[in-house]
């Protein structure tokens, strides 16, 4: 025999079916809700250092008509230029002589221009030390060079500049990507009381490139490290 649910049972049924939905909804809304409560925030990490590499490149030229004597006089000028260098604590595996290069003025004058010197000879002898401040010290007594006919130049279009580097950079990363988490989170912890929110877990965190700058233009030798982290948190 089939039982036929009266009226009042199956208005029962479908309240206990509404509710569970609507449970379900709001249920549904809040963890919806819950993803969303978050914040990101970024924190920076920044610091001044000194460069432990330098690259120095001293140039001359000169002019003349006869290529071998001008050979002979660049070798003259590279022994005097070399022994400034020793004399001034510059060991001799950190200088390198480059072979000179000659160029023909007469053939690349395109303006028909008269000229008393045909060709134009480029020397380069380059220091590379990590000893900075030595380095730099000679940079001071160029005019020593001068005074024995060597005009060093300055190269600044060409590949010739003096250059400064921070190689010491996985030394000081740790302590830096730790200082910019902190300021992160100092940063979501007032943005929380801010807020009448706590703050709860890293939900997401993403760490910047180092980057090493000349903290000037006039004092290339000290450089600028920073470095910016990304990081999400929960709100609770």
């Amino acid at each position: 025999m089939k039982i036929q649910p009266t009226p009042i049972l199956s208005s029962f049924i479908v309240a206990c079916g509404l509710s569970v939905l609507a449970m379900g909804i709001h249920s549904g809304i809040v963890d919806f809700k819950d993803r969303d409560r978050i914040v990101t925030v970024k924190g920076l990490s920044e610091r001044e250092v000194k460069a432990d590499k330098v690259t120095w490149p001293l140039v001359y030229k000169e002019l003349g008509n006869d290529p071998s004597v001008m050979y002979s006089l660049l070798e003259q000028k590279n022994r005097v230029v070399v022994n400034f260098l020793k004399n001034g604590g510059i060991s001799e595996d950190e200088i390198s002589v480059n072979p000179p290069t000659i160029s023909d003025r007469q053939a690349d004058n395109y303006g028909n221009e008269i000229m008393n010197f045909r060709y134009k000879a480029t020397s380069v002898i380059t220091v590379t030390s990590a000893n900075v401040d030595k380095v730099r010290s000679l940079m001071r007594r160029q005019a020593e060079l001068m005074k024995q006919g060597i005009a060093i130049v300055s190269e600044e279009y060409g590949n010739n500049t003096i250059s400064y580097e921070f190689t010491q950079l996985n030394e000081v990363k740790p302590a830096m990507v730790e200082e910019a988490t902190k300021n992160a989170r100092l940063t979501a912890e007032k943005f929380a009381a801010d807020s009448g929110s706590g703050l709860g877990e890293i939900r997401s965190a993403t760490q910047g490139q180092f980057s090493i700058e000349n903290r000037d233009a006039n004092t290339p030798y000290i450089k600028r490290v920073r470095v910016v982290n990304t990081i999400v948190y929960m709100l609770k």
